[in-house]
């Protein structure tokens, strides 16, 4: 990645919980597509009863975008000038109502990020989870995709604007799987998982309502895959007090 192309960089990532903070809510048909949603995760391949069934729900629905909806998206961008950093920059659009937030993004893209040829998408696992989870609720909540979205069918070397600091770290091992907080660890990068991860996400959504603590713990991520896409690309971080959020100024 060279210096001059970070400008045109939008670096992202979500944060989704279940549509429901428990199993028994959904109706009869919702939980039987469930149950037999289990069945691909079972050690034993077999579909899962009980309380079982119920544990499952709670661990695990917030990651399938057909019983989970996203409630944050943060986005970074880098301002430069002259090959010198002059603000890294975040925004997180956020709440209870769904189709609002992804419509507020699909608007950003479209008018600052919209072309394949010189725009680019970064991300830590963006291409299997943040990505394709995007794409199926703004289907489910009936709005057009992004142009850069439109990625069914795209050979890789169409869809090459996206820069996933996952796939750039396996160096082609694609049996490999590392976190954030490791990789950013292993680079000397501060960890962002100083409050809450993945798995808490939904808890503190559904039992505590705390919203802004889902939006402060994702605008972490965000900030620290934009240091470690530097890292990886031999510039130098951002320091501290050139990174602003535009959140918490409405």
């Amino acid at each position: 990645m060279k210096f001059k192309d970070l400008k045109n960089i939008l670096f992202l990532d979500i944060e989704t919980v279940s549509i429901y903070p428990t199993f028994d809510q959904l109706n009869e048909l919702e939980k039987s597509l469930w149950q037999k949603k289990t069945r691909f995760f079972s050690s034993k391949r077999e579909y899962l009863t009980g309380d079982e069934l119920s544990a499952s729900y709670i661990m695990r629905a917030g990651i399938y975008a057909e019983f989970a909806k996203v409630v944050c998206i943060t986005v970074a961008y880098i301002k430069t000038e002259d090959k010198q950093y002059e603000k890294m920059r975040l925004k997180s659009f956020y709440g209870d109502n769904e189709k609002e937030l992804l419509q507020e993004f699909k608007e950003l893209m479209d008018t600052y990020y919209f072309d394949p040829n010189t725009h680019y998408l970064s991300g830590h696992n963006i291409k299997e989870f943040d990505v394709p989870f995007l794409c199926r609720r703004m289907l489910i909540n009936e709005i057009n995709l992004p142009k850069l979205f439109n990625i069914r069918g795209k050979k890789p070397w169409q869809i090459a604007y996206f820069l996933d600091t996952l796939e750039m770290w396996r160096f082609g091992d694609l049996k490999n799987y590392t976190s954030l907080n490791l990789l950013a660890t292993c680079l000397g990068i501060a960890s962002p998982k100083d409050d809450i991860d993945g798995s808490q996400v939904s808890h503190v959504y559904h039992e505590e309502h705390d919203v802004d603590r889902i939006v402060k713990y994702c605008e972490k991520d965000v900030k620290t895959t934009v240091q470690v896409l530097l890292k990886m690309s031999s510039l130098p971080l951002i320091e501290e007090e050139k990174i602003e959020s535009l959140t918490w100024e409405e």
